[in-house]
């Protein structure tokens, strides 16, 4: 069982995007910001990092560049999500290993997903 952890400030859509990963078998935990998201990844050693890119306390470019610079994070899968255009994210992280603009459908962000974690 795939191990994904969610990242988002936006408790809600965290909420909802974990429910429907546990209804297709992931193993699924949460974290509001980036430094708490840090701690978990820590813990529950995910296979991918659900990240979004706009959060208080830590960023998603500031999590995803300490995932990268820590040897034993660094082959952690990054799926970075924003309302901001993709090339505006990839300016101040550009080391994700796929992204999503918000607002995206559930089939995109499970077909991604699916795909991130086979690869893994």
């Amino acid at each position: 069982m795939k191990t994904i952890l969610i990242v988002d400030d936006e408790l809600g859509n965290a909420e909802v995007l974990s429910l429907i990963l546990e209804d297709e078998g992931y193993r699924v935990f949460c974290a509001a910001n980036g430094r708490d998201g840090l701690d978990k990844v820590s813990e529950v050693g995910p296979d991918l990092v659900v990240l979004d890119f706009m959060m208080p306390v830590m960023n998603g470019a500031e999590m995803g560049h300490a995932l990268r610079a820590n040897p034993a994070t660094a082959h952690i899968k990054i799926l970075m999500n924003s309302s901001l255009p993709e090339a505006s994210v990839a300016q101040r992280f550009p080391l994700y290993d796929a992204f999503l603009r918000k607002p995206y459908s559930i089939d995109d962000a499970l077909e991604t997903i699916r795909v991130l974690t086979t690869s893994v």
